[in-house]
């Protein structure tokens, strides 16, 4: 077991993860079992998460199907890890969450709802549900998956990156408000990820041909249990230098707006 996924009373961390079927949910909690944690593995795809289940060691992890949409679902889920767990969570990592790219009005209202109930509700069903329990294990961190499209308005990603505007919104602000009661809370925002979300997705956002796809599910994998074992000062996990320096312009209104937009509309 490595020395990170212990305290110093030696209980084992625990992780609770969303998405954990696929992806980097599944990334995720590969990296956090090998590196001796305890992981909650919560899915809709039962049959990804018995895959996921059977690469690691049965005492090391616990799994349930879970629609983060259903509070009481997500309520009930995170009871059942508290007893697997031992009584604590270490890091709640909200990775579920689904993409639609496409014109705004190429993408039917019933998928932008979708997008808006499982990428915002169901995270705020995630702090509610896991809150208590996260504030009761010394040194708790939440992590959400954001996105560079929350840095500024991206074309063809309009409700998707409206919903990770949303998880930036609440990750600065429940840093701010739970610091104090012991819980940091942070986001991870890459570009482009090889997933199969990305890969299966029907329309194909310009800006991502144009900026390619630059990292895997393994590299955004480090990126979270890096933070997660050493909690970065800033609620934002940034990893490329792009996105920073369009996060630095987008700030510098109203001089830079017209100049970002610009960028954005060649891409």
């Amino acid at each position: 077991m490595s020395s990170e996924a212990t305290t110093q009373a030696g209980a084992k961390r625990a992780v609770f993860i969303t998405g954990a079927a696929s992806g980097i949910g599944r990334a995720t909690a590969l990296l956090f079992a090998e590196r001796g944690w305890f992981v909650g593995l919560y899915d809709v795809d039962r049959e990804g998460l018995a895959e996921v289940r059977r690469a690691i060691p049965q005492a090391n992890a616990c799994d349930g199907v879970l629609d983060v949409c259903n509070l009481e679902m997500f309520r009930a889920a995170v009871d059942a890890f508290a007893k697997a767990s031992g009584g604590r969570m270490d890091v709640l990592f909200q990775s579920a969450g689904v993409l639609e790219m496409g014109l705004f009005g190429d993408v039917p209202p019933e998928r932008a709802n979708r997008m808006i109930e499982i990428n915002v509700k169901g995270v705020v069903h995630g702090v509610y549900a896991a809150l208590p329990l996260l504030e009761r294990t010394t040194g708790a961190m939440l992590i959400t998956m954001g996105s560079a499209s929350a840095v500024y308005g991206t074309p063809e990603f309009a409700v998707y990156g409206a919903t990770k505007f949303f998880v930036r919104g609440l990750t600065e602000a429940l840093d701010i408000e739970l610091r104090p009661r012991g819980v940091r809370v942070v986001d991870v925002m890459p570009l482009y990820v090889a997933t199969p979300m990305v890969e299966k997705a029907a329309h194909k956002a310009t800006s991502m041909q144009t900026l390619g796809v630059k990292l895997s599910a393994e590299d955004v994998a480090r990126l979270v249990v890096g933070a997660a074992e050493s909690p970065p000062r800033s609620p934002h996990v940034i990893p490329q230098s792009n996105v920073k320096l369009l996060r630095v312009l987008s700030g510098l209104f109203p001089v830079s707006a017209r100049f970002v937009q610009k960028m954005y509309a060649r891409m």
